[in-house]
C-alpha cells in the first residue's frame, strides 16, 4: 500500500511541470509537505471539460486523500479508501466508475514504506522510495466528488472532492521493502490517462504499467516519519552509514 508520502514541490513548479492551463483553487496554496498522511489534503491534476466548452482543460486542483464515493452516506469512509489495486479498478464499485472518467495524477517527489528489520518483528525500518533521476513521482490516482446533504447549495463547503492512489505489484528489487507500490504514469502518458474522453476501461488499464526495474530506487530514513506530526525534509535524508545504507 501507499500509506505516507512526500509532495515539496510549490504550486508555481507543479503548475509548469504538468503544464496545467488552469489553477482550480487559486486561492488555496499547500506548503511544502514531506510527510503526507490519509485524510490530508494534496495536490491532484487533471483534466475536465468546461461547461460550455469543447475540449478538456487541465487543472490543478486540492483534494483530500482518501476517495468518497458520490454515493457514500457519510465521508469518513475515505479514510478507508486511500489506494484502489489496479488489478481490480474495473470490478470494484468504490472504483468503477471514478475509473472510466475521473482518473487523475498525484504528484510527489516519492513515497514511504516500511520493512521488517531482522532478527525484531516488532521494529520496522522506513525507507524513502523516490524516482532515480530526481523527477517528479507522478502517481496513478482516481478523483470523486461528494455532494453533503446537510449543506445548503451555496455553502463552499458543499462539495468535497477526494482521490485515492492506484498500487500494483513492487517490482522486484522494492518488493523486498514492500509487495505493493504506487502505479506510476510516464510523462508520454499523462495525457491519454487524463483525458476523460477515454471512458473506455481496457484501455485506460493499458495505460497502468508498472515502473520499469531502476526507475526508482530506496534508502533508509530516521523513524522520526514514523509520526504524522513530524515534518521536515530532514525525513527524507538518508540515514548515516552506520545507521543504516542504501537498499541498492
Amino acid at each position: 500500500m501507499c500509506g505516507r508520502y512526500a509532495s515539496a514541490r510549490d504550486k508555481h513548479q507543479l503548475l509548469e511541470e504538468f503544464q496545467v492551463e488552469q489553477d482550480a483553487d487559486p486561492e488555496k496554496e499547500l506548503g511544502a509537505d514531506y510527510n503526507v498522511a490519509p485524510t490530508k489534503n494534496v495536490y491532484a491534476v487533471l483534466s475536465r471539460v468546461p461547461k460550455d466548452a469543447e475540449r478538456a482543460v487541465r487543472q490543478l486542483r486540492v483534494v483530500k486523500w482518501g476517495l468518497v464515493p458520490a454515493w457514500a452516506k457519510d465521508p469518513s469512509v475515505g479514510s478507508r479508501m486511500i489506494n484502489a489495486r489496479a488489478e481490480t479498478l474495473a470490478e470494484k464499485p468504490s472504483y468503477r466508475q471514478a475509473f472510466a472518467k475521473r482518473r487523475c495524477l498525484l504528484p510527489a517527489d516519492g513515497y514511504y514504506e516500511w520493512m521488517p528489520v531482522e532478527g525484531d518483528k516488532k521494529k520496522k525500518q522506513p525507507y524513502f522510495i523516490h524516482p532515480s533521476d530526481g523527477g517528479v513521482l507522478a502517481m496513478a490516482g482516481l478523483y470523486e466528488f461528494w455532494k453533503d446533504p446537510n449543506r445548503a447549495d451555496d455553502d463552499p463547503l458543499k462539495w468535497l472532492v477526494t482521490c485515492t492512489v492506484i498500487t500494483t505489484d513492487a517490482e522486484d528489487e522494492l518488493g523486498r521493502i514492500h509487495d505493493r507500490m504506487p502505479m506510476m504514469i510516464e510523462r508520454e502518458r499523462w495525457g491519454e490517462w487524463l483525458d476523460p474522453k477515454v471512458t473506455d476501461t481496457e484501455q485506460a488499464q493499458r495505460l497502468l504499467v508498472p515502473a520499469q526495474p531502476g526507475r526508482l530506487t530506496a534508502h533508509p530514513v530516521s523513524t522520526d516519519v514514523n509520526n504524522v506530526r513530524n515534518n521536515g525534509p530532514g525525513l527524507v535524508e538518508p540515514l548515516p552509514e552506520e545507521g543504516g545504507s542504501a537498499l541498492f
